[in-house]
């Protein structure tokens, strides 16, 4: 490593950042953060980097995209204290972080599968969970029953705002309409995959807004492109911090 940082050619700040799109301070900064190792000093106090420093660079910069600003400095700093192991239990973390979000949209996928609104919400409609107890609506008995849940849980969903339901005039029960049903399937199956509350009340904030599951399927594909453009972003990063680490020796 000492042989590659006072030996071959010498690189100014400027070269350095004119080569990566940044500014001399942003390199200085890097150098500081631990992302860089630390640069040589000539006899009036200049730094000088190496091509050892724009390999560097070139790492961090490509381990940013799919590990994001944090981690990306954690792993070069790991790297350049010599502590290459915990770099790549870092790497690891990032990836299981990936197969997680992976498992989170399959989740949400296989509920809107699971979802037949036309069966869960027509009285009397054969398996769906939703037979009416009343006119033009099912009370919250039957709805928890169909769904396998307990009434305190819908309750707890309405006051989250994932169900509306309205309240009976004469009784003050309940009464979940059609899409009060439609809301309480989708709130089910994403809780079964695993997502919190306040992580389902936006989709199906989405879903109200505009009338239906349609403009989940949209989403869904941005969701799929976000995590296939992280996944190539890894590998890129993978690649350069490979690089990188052959040339420290």
């Amino acid at each position: 490593m000492g042989r590659n940082l006072q030996s071959g050619e010498r690189l100014r700040p400027v070269d350095l950042a004119r080569g990566h799109g940044l500014s001399t301070q942003a390199v200085r900064n890097y150098e500081e953060a631990g992302i860089l190792p630390a640069a040589a000093r000539t006899p009036h106090g200049y730094r000088t980097y190496t091509p050892l420093h724009a390999r560097a660079l070139r790492a961090f910069l490509a381990l940013v995209p799919g590990h994001g600003h944090r981690t990306a400095t954690s792993i070069m700093r790991a790297v350049n204290e010599g502590a290459a192991q915990e770099a790549f239990r870092l790497i690891d973390e990032s990836h299981a972080r990936l197969l997680d979000d992976r498992r989170t949209l399959q989740a949400v996928e296989n509920a809107l599968r699971d979802l037949e609104p036309s069966a869960a919400t027509e009285p009397g409609g054969g398996s769906g969970p939703a037979t009416a107890s009343g006119p033009g609506g099912t009370f919250i008995g039957p709805l928890a029953d169909g769904l396998g849940i307990r009434p305190a849980t819908l309750r707890t969903w309405e006051r989250a705002g994932l169900v509306r339901p309205r309240r009976d005039p004469l009784t003050g029960y309940r009464v979940y309409d059609e899409a009060d049903v439609r809301d309480a399937r989708l709130a089910h199956q994403l809780r079964r995959g695993g997502y919190l509350l306040e992580q389902i009340a936006p989709l199906i904030a989405q879903v109200r807004a505009a009338g239906g599951l349609e403009p989940l399927e949209a989403a869904l594909g941005d969701w799929h492109g976000r995590l296939s453009a992280r996944g190539r972003a890894m590998l890129t990063g993978a690649a350069e911090l490979d690089a990188y680490l052959r040339e420290r020796g």
